[in-house]
């Protein structure tokens, strides 16, 4: 296929799966759960995106891109000894993109980008899960923040 092809398939595909998110924002959360579910499944079936075609959907430059893939922003695997993308961490990035450049931001996008990534891996850990959900019910203790520290440390967070 031809980058052009690729990147409109590409293009579609992530039109098609924000639409379902949009619709899926509507709906009670049983049923935006099964939306959301399908989306990923449509995700899934997309192959490993090209750096090049990943640099004009996010209107970036290609070496920005390898140098985000780099970082860890993106997750790689390899194609036929070529790194690619892998499509669902792209759509989240596609979606981050866009949503800090409506807000008007243009620079330090890779910080930004960094910053929710590492924000949404935290909150999808179990402890932080049932700590929270402990909160909220009123119960825990009090640490001080040595303690919290510490505690992260050794949990490898930094």
């Amino acid at each position: 296929m031809t980058v052009a092809s690729d990147r409109e398939k590409i293009a579609d595909l992530l039109s098609s799966v924000e639409e379902l998110e949009d619709i899926a924002r509507t709906l009670d959360d049983e049923r935006r759960a099964r939306l959301l579910r399908v989306a990923r499944q449509w995700l899934a079936t997309c192959e490993p995106i090209r750096p090049v075609i990943a640099a004009e959907l996010l209107d970036l430059s290609e070496p920005t891109i390898r140098e985000w893939a780099r970082t860890g922003i993106f997750v790689i695997v390899e194609v036929n000894g070529q790194p690619r993308l892998e499509p669902r961490r792209f759509h989240e990035v596609w979606h981050l993109v866009r949503e800090l450049r409506q807000a008007g931001q243009t620079r330090g996008l890779l910080d930004a980008v960094w910053r929710y990534l590492e924000d949404t891996a935290l909150l999808e850990r179990d402890d932080v899960r049932e700590s929270l959900a402990q909160m909220r019910r009123g119960e825990g203790k009090a640490i001080d923040t040595g303690e919290l520290l510490a505690r992260t440390r050794q949990s490898g967070l930094r």
